[in-house]
């Protein structure tokens, strides 16, 4: 893969790629980090690709890589008060909807595996190779991060438990 095409595929990924990285940090600028990293590993270990039909499936498990970095790095620097504060903040500003919300107060476990089946398309098979997890256990996380949108979203929709 040349220059040319990494630069090709990496803007048709862009996207989805924000997607998952606002899925998993929240904050626009820790997900413009998070993908300027991952698009910067990603072009420094391009020879380590073996097949490029599955680059944006490689390139989406560096992403979620560096956004976990960036969350145990974050974990170590920032103090309580000013987490609190921060996310005080946020939450007045904002306005998500219903369902965006609800997906968001998901785990990491499950939010992360919804948000790449329903939201940006990648297979089961796929997001196996991502996440490093059996087929069994995507499946599992994916019917349970169904099942509590299911009981957080009662009511919002039409919907009665």
């Amino acid at each position: 893969m040349n220059k040319k095409q990494f630069t090709a595929q990496v803007l048709e990924a862009e996207k989805s790629l924000y997607h998952i990285a606002k899925s998993i940090l929240k904050n626009d600028e820790d997900c413009a980090d998070a993908m300027q990293n991952a698009i910067l590993h990603a072009f420094e270990k391009l020879h380590t690709l073996r097949n490029e039909m599955y680059f944006k499936t490689w390139l989406t498990r560096i992403l979620i890589n560096e956004c976990n970095h960036i969350i145990r790095s974050r974990k170590e620097q920032i103090p309580y008060e000013d987490y609190y504060e921060e996310a005080q903040t946020l939450t007045k500003q904002e306005d998500y909807s219903e369902v965006f919300e609800a997906v968001m107060e998901l785990e990491h476990n499950y939010r992360i595996p919804f948000v790449l089946f329903y939201v940006e398309g990648f297979s089961i098979k796929e997001i196996c190779q991502i996440l490093k997890l059996s087929q069994s256990t995507v499946k599992t996380r994916l019917y349970r991060s169904r099942k509590l949108l299911k009981e957080k979203l009662a009511g919002v929709y039409g919907y009665e438990k």
